[in-house]
């Protein structure tokens, strides 16, 4: 039988996987592309001050309903869920000065270079939980949410990358829907059939 830890790190390979295989490949105009206005995204900063001089749209009040965000926004978003540093401290883990802080990527590559590296801290955290971790209360450096368990906030984890994941699939969707090359193609038998895409 297999233990709690195992399990959600199962499940979190498998989200995983799944995003990584949907962004390989990942182009810079997909990553920016904005499909009407409003919408929020990944931007050079006026000052240069953080993240390399990218930072992410946002308001410090709510928006309702939320806005539409790029592929960029959303794994900037992905990246911090995972690397930032409460996915450690908060189940009582020691931070380790290697995982680093998350950036905000500024191009495609850099996107896909920093996925990989907060997938790695997040499931190397991850795999760390002891069945007591997993059990006990974050207690109060969880502020609000200081009586939810270990397992809790795994599972919130998790569905962060989920969610997220597969919001980025989609919108990569869409947009290679509109941008395909030769979406329609001849069979052997002369008929035209939609080119199968392979994301």
């Amino acid at each position: 039988m297999k233990t709690l830890t195992e399990n959600l790190l199962d499940l979190s390979d498998f989200a995983w996987q799944r995003l990584r295989n949907r962004v390989d490949g990942l182009t810079d105009d997909e990553y920016f592309w904005e499909p009407f206005d409003g919408i929020w995204s990944v931007r050079k900063t006026a000052d240069g001050f953080r993240h390399d001089g990218f930072g992410p749209d946002a308001d410090r009040v709510p928006i309702e309903p939320p806005p539409f965000t790029t592929v960029a926004w959303r794994i900037a978003h992905i990246v911090d869920i995972l690397q930032e540093d409460r996915t450690a401290t908060w189940f009582g883990l020691d931070l380790d000065p290697a995982d680093g802080q998350p950036p905000v990527p500024g191009s495609a590559a850099d996107a896909i270079t920093a996925l990989e590296h907060a997938y790695a801290v997040w499931r190397g955290r991850l795999a760390a939980l002891t069945p007591e971790a997993l059990g006990r209360p974050l207690g109060p450096i969880a502020g609000p949410y200081a009586e939810h368990d270990g397992t809790d906030f795994a599972l919130h984890i998790l569905d962060e990358l989920i969610h997220h994941g597969a919001e980025v699939g989609t919108v990569l969707d869409v947009y290679r829907g509109q941008h395909a090359k030769d979406p329609v193609v001849a069979g052997p038998d002369g008929r035209t059939s939609r080119r199968p895409r392979t994301s």
